[in-house]
């Protein structure tokens, strides 16, 4: 029995066990079951809200309904929690939707625009299979192999993703894409991590990194497609946007990051780990600085030498997720003494 035991532990360390025949065979039993349930979901749904009382697509309602504020010349509206939930009703025929807050700066009203233009379900459809594409591009080019596509589609995360309809895809393609091009394309890696400050947290280490490793050119191209997409959100909306959203992250840090309105699962920091477990805010945001120092000294010395480019990017990628921290509090300062948003 010992060395039965013994065998198995050695197989599943060595990863002997998963042969690419058996990739493909459970690639294909968890996509079927998960394709299978989300076409059931969507078939018991009433005029895209599901059995539970949600919209399909439950996240994507937040940039459709904001797209639709900004359509109608309301686009600071999307920044006030009880207008952009009323927006959201609206979307649904006036039900009883639970809201979801629009968080992104400005110029991710540009999406929101898009898909709003259509009837919700062609919306959600254009949203997720646009950044699922660009999400498998991506990872094919990465990883150049045959299997690479139904891997990657099977992913359980992928579904996650779709069932939400979040912004998850978009954000793997660009930084996948960006790291990707570093050394052979810096300027329009720049341009891709540019465009990632629709979320913008992931501006703490990025930008370390780039900096440890003297990537002049990149830097240069990110920061230009960043004022680029600051300039047009302004001449397209006007300054006072900037003061909406600026002022829209007192909810975000009150509710989303320190009560944990979403949900405390549904954020992947020791922070909100702390605080699901019962730990006062100050503690949790010692932790959470305390990793995050952690965090940026090993992105930094990583960066600084010679490792292997795959091992930089992956753990880039690990640590912006689990870095950020209080980055609304930043915002709340910057609305206070910076004038030009008054």
């Amino acid at each position: 029995m010992a060395d039965f035991w013994l065998s198995i532990t050695s197989t599943l360390r060595t990863g002997d066990w998963l042969t690419a025949e058996r990739a493909r065979y459970y690639s294909v039993i968890l996509l079927t079951v998960c394709v299978v349930a989300l076409t059931a979901w969507v078939v018991m749904s009433d005029r895209m809200v599901d059995p539970n009382g949600k919209p399909i697509g439950t996240d994507f309602s937040n940039p459709y309904a904001a797209g639709k504020l900004a359509l109608g010349g309301r686009a600071a509206d999307a920044y006030q929690p009880a207008l952009q939930h009323a927006a959201e009703k609206a979307v649904f025929d006036g039900r009883d939707v639970p809201f979801y807050g629009w968080h992104y700066p400005p110029f991710f009203f540009a999406v929101a625009i898009v898909v709003a233009a259509v009837p919700y379900a062609w919306g959600l459809f254009i949203w997720l299979a646009t950044s699922l594409a660009a999400y498998l591009a991506v990872l094919r080019a990465i990883i150049p192999r045959s299997e690479t596509w139904l891997i990657a589609l099977a992913f359980p995360a992928v579904f996650v993703n779709i069932g939400h309809g979040q912004n998850g895809f978009l954000t793997a393609a660009l930084l996948g894409g960006a790291l990707q091009l570093m050394d052979r394309r810096p300027w329009l890696s720049g341009v891709l991590i540019g465009m990632l400050a629709y979320k913008p947290q992931f501006g703490i280490l990025i930008p370390l990194a780039l900096l440890a490793s003297q990537r002049w050119s990149v830097i240069a191209a990110a920061g230009a497609t960043v004022a680029a997409l600051v300039v047009a959100s302004t001449l397209a909306f006007g300054t006072n946007i900037w003061r909406a959203f600026l002022d829209s992250t007192s909810f975000t840090q009150n509710v989303v990051l320190e009560q944990g309105g979403t949900g405390w699962e549904k954020i992947q920091s020791i922070f909100s780990a702390l605080r699901s477990w019962g730990c006062g805010i100050e503690t949790a945001y010692a932790a959470q600085f305390f990793l995050a120092l952690l965090l940026t000294a090993s992105i930094v010395w990583l960066w600084r030498s010679d490792a292997a480019f795959e091992l930089k990017a992956s753990a880039l990628a690990t640590a912006s997720l689990l870095a950020p921290l209080g980055l609304c509090r930043c915002f709340r300062a910057a609305s206070r003494v910076s004038p030009s948003f008054r």
